[in-house]
């Protein structure tokens, strides 16, 4: 993203997508709810955000061949496997109920980004009409 974006919008664009692609994780994990073997997954949010925001940074470069080349940013967020409160006896560790708890908080902090998002371009809009 360029700095102009990222000085008026701050860490919402990029939250926005973190939470559109948390959604469709945890999706995934509630119209599985009934496929046996099936392993719940999830984002660790803080640590993706935190990721994205440095993906923005100036990348590292290797100054010796024989330096481990730094990690790729650029995959998205890592998927992680969530841990049972109580598996079931066919593997599938999906706990519909705290599934859907985390839908519906990551729902409000996406709503909360996106009217974040609309009222600073309503002021930017604002600040260009000189009204």
């Amino acid at each position: 993203m360029s700095s102009i974006i990222d000085q008026a919008f701050g860490i919402h664009a990029r939250a926005l997508a973190l939470h559109g692609k948390r959604a469709e994780t945890l999706a995934t994990n509630m119209a599985n709810a009934d496929t046996p073997g099936y392993k719940a997954r999830d984002i660790d949010f803080t640590a993706a955000l935190k990721d994205a925001m440095q993906a923005g940074a100036p990348a590292m470069t290797r100054s010796n061949a024989a330096h481990i080349a730094p990690a790729d940013a650029s995959g998205g967020p890592q998927l992680m496997y969530r841990m049972p409160l109580q598996p079931s006896a066919d593997g599938n560790t999906v706990d519909l109920q705290t599934e859907q708890g985390q839908f519906t908080e990551n729902a409000i902090r996406h709503q909360a980004s996106f009217t974040f998002l609309d009222g600073t371009i309503r002021n930017l809009m604002t600040a260009i009409k000189g009204e």
